[in-house]
């Protein structure tokens, strides 16, 4: 089936709008909902970071049922540009890809903070403590570096992984289970490595809700100081070493077996079953 770029661009706006929706949703659970007497982040809802992980992958499975059938849910610039490097999606269709995920964002994030309104009037009145509901920040104040390598190793780990998950020739029935198995994946890198810099590696997932958060007016929203660069720049870096990792040491080995295996079961006399003995 062929769509237009229009609904290619609504089927990754409304992917993305899911995505947040659930993931800045459970942050803003755990953090408007903590204890403060005695502070205890996510007491109340009980869960705490678990949720955030859980929730998070959660959020990704929910937008690639939105929008897989027509775009194939990259919901991820990262995603979107090792793609299009790695010859497996057009140069052309990548601005409009890129412009619906970072809409379908903003607007994700505008959603959550008009249900949870009330509950921030009472938590955070000023809007000065609580950006990090909508985006990342780092785990080590003041630097750069430790973030960046995080972004980039968390977001090759993801693409090189939604690689092998979606190549045919590594897992054969992975259409039937694709979309949980990367929901896994975003889950297992944020229990990993969620510290360092909160595993955006989505440049769409922080810049977007990121942008609504200093239009709403909220403080410390990491543009004052380029802490906006690092999950933009890593993710971008990561998801393109990641697929060219996957390719060069994965899938062409996979690709080349597939092809001696064609060519041995189309010369008469040989045993189909002798490219796997062998």
């Amino acid at each position: 089936m062929k769509f237009t770029a229009a609904q290619e661009f609504i089927a990754e706006l409304l992917g993305t709008l899911v995505l947040i929706l659930f993931g800045c949703g459970v942050v803003a659970m755990v953090v408007l909902f903590a204890s403060t007497n005695p502070s205890i982040p996510g007491q109340i809802v009980n869960g705490g970071y678990t949720n955030i992980t859980l929730g998070w992958g959660l959020a990704v499975l929910m937008g690639i049922f939105i929008s897989g059938g027509i775009s194939g849910a990259h919901l991820n610039p990262a995603v979107t540009l090792a793609m299009a490097v790695t010859g497996r999606f057009p140069w052309a269709k990548v601005p409009h890809y890129v412009l619906g995920q970072l809409l379908g964002a903003f607007l994700g994030a505008a959603i959550v903070f008009a249900v949870y309104y009330a509950k921030w009037q009472q938590f955070d009145p000023g809007f000065d403590q609580t950006a990090g509901v909508f985006a990342t920040f780092p785990g080590v104040a003041g630097t750069f570096w430790p973030g960046m390598i995080d972004q980039i190793v968390g977001t090759a780990l993801l693409v090189a992984l939604i690689l092998a998950i979606g190549d045919k020739l590594n897992n054969p029935v992975a259409a039937a289970w694709g979309p949980l198995a990367v929901a896994f994946v975003v889950m297992a890198i944020g229990m990993s490595f969620g510290g360092m810099h909160g595993y955006a590696i989505n440049p769409a997932r922080d810049f977007g809700p990121r942008l609504f958060a200093l239009v709403a007016g909220f403080k410390n929203t990491g543009f004052e100081n380029g802490v906006w660069l690092v999950p933009v720049i890593g993710p971008l870096i990561g998801g393109v070493l990641g697929a060219l990792i996957y390719d060069s040491m994965i899938g062409k080995a996979l690709l080349r077996a597939d092809e001696s295996a064609r060519q041995l079961t189309n010369q008469q006399g040989v045993d189909p079953e002798y490219n796997i003995k062998h």
